[in-house]
């Protein structure tokens, strides 16, 4: 981001962060319901596999997020235009779900969870524009833990406490009516809120003319230069392999622990329940660290300090593992790795060219997405070809210290605060 901005009210924050919650319920229900919801319409366990196909719009929104910059009514503003009715479509699916999980085919329900899918992550595009837009140097730490800790909230909301509370809320066929009404209370704040102009333009100021509507191509060649601006390769091989590692040990840890002998409802509670809110909590506090210390050197102090959970989990393997070393190794690499991401996603943010910040904005997160998946089946494969959970372990550690020699290159190419973006001709 290059230009400076007035801090923004805690209402903008507030509705960043509500938006985001919105998004986070359909990947909530798909994480942590979604199976629960097949197996009791007596779905063979070994398709659950497949259900990380619903995902797919997440891996394609880089497809249509030109179209966002390049699009939209001066009226309503840049990103209400999408806003709304996305908010709507994403609303109107729950409402009909609602009615399909009474015993409606499979295939209807798994088609509407698609569209859900499709119109969070066609909603992620503009509300990651918007936030370009709206925030500052100084504000990039809060908006960005508005960011995480409302989609985790949203994914939580659905995916664990309404599940919890199933029976009370009417089944699934409730769950999905309390999914609607969670889309549709965010409406009114989005219909309400005044988006200002855009703080740069694509193009010289024209007279009676919007300067954000201008070429696709133009929208694309911006955004082709913006990869390339020097240090862009530096930052996406960062962002997309700095979880890689933590993605190998996440995926089976809990099944490291199972095998260990802790009980089931433990590992529930603490890596699950605990886990989870200890994770919204470090979001909070890596917006902090990026609003103290600007965003390389917060990603700089808790990709190093994420090394030390890490290896405790690897450490488990040796030593074994006891309620205290679970529960402080767990809580630890929560509260590290909620911070780090908070810290990594403004870091992108401060790098994105506010002209075309919802395409530049979200190619970043698409690598960023698209890098740490293949953590879990790496570790996987390494797994079925007789690899023990410590060698698991030791290698997703080793890759975590592996990364931090990519920060001091981050560092030397870091884009001087107040610089103007490069004109598109010349």
């Amino acid at each position: 981001m290059t230009s400076a901005s007035p801090r923004r009210a805690p209402h903008t924050l507030a509705l960043l962060s509500a938006l985001y919650f919105v998004q986070g319920m359909p990947f909530g229900f798909v994480t942590g319901a979604l199976s629960l919801y097949l197996l009791e319409r007596k779905v063979d366990a070994k398709a659950l596999g497949f259900l990380g196909a619903l995902f797919a719009p997440y891996y394609l929104k880089a497809l249509w997020a030109p179209l966002v910059d390049r699009y939209g009514s001066a009226r309503l503003g840049r990103r209400r235009t999408w806003l709304l009715p996305l908010q709507l479509l994403l609303c109107l699916t729950c409402f009909g779900a609602s009615f399909a999980a009474r015993g409606a085919s499979l295939g209807v329900v798994l088609g509407l969870v698609l569209l859900m899918n499709l119109w969070a992550a066609a909603q992620d595009v503009a509300v990651d524009g918007l936030a370009v837009d709206l925030l500052g140097p100084q504000e990039l730490g809060g908006g960005n833990a508005a960011q995480v800790a409302g989609y985790k909230l949203g994914s939580w909301m659905v995916g664990g406490l309404l599940v919890w509370q199933l029976d009370r809320v009417g089944g699934w066929p409730g769950l999905f009516r309390a999914m609607a009404l969670f889309a549709l209370l965010a409406f009114p704040a989005v219909l309400l809120f005044r988006e200002p102009p855009p703080r740069a333009a694509l193009e010289e100021p024209v007279p009676g003319k919007t300067p954000w509507r201008t070429r696709m191509g133009e929208v694309l060649a911006l955004l082709g230069r913006a990869l390339r601006v020097p240090g862009a390769g530096w930052l996406l091989a960062f962002i997309g392999s700095y979880k890689f590692g933590e993605y190998m040990l996440d995926v089976y840890f809990r099944a490291f622990l199972k095998e260990a002998g802790v009980r089931t409802t433990d590992i529930g509670l603490w890596v699950g329940t605990l886990g989870n809110g200890v994770s919204v909590l470090g979001s909070l506090a890596g917006g902090l660290l990026v609003t103290r210390l600007g965003p390389w050197r917060a990603v700089s102090l808790t990709a190093v300090l994420r090394v030390l959970p890490v290896a405790a989990e690897w450490a488990l393997t040796h030593v074994g593992p006891t309620p205290e070393r679970v529960l402080a190794v767990t809580l630890a690499e929560n509260l590290v790795g909620g911070a780090l991401t908070t810290a990594v996603f403004a870091l992108m943010m401060s790098r994105v060219d506010v002209r075309v910040g919802a395409s530049h904005y979200t190619v970043l997160a698409t690598v960023e997405l698209v890098g740490k998946m293949p953590g879990g089946p790496v570790a996987g494969l390494l797994r079925a070809s007789g690899w023990s959970y410590s060698a698991i372990f030791a290698l997703g550690t080793l890759i975590c210290v592996a990364v931090l020699a990519l920060l001091p290159p981050l560092r030397r190419t870091e884009p001087q605060r107040g610089a103007a973006p490069a004109p598109l001709s010349g």
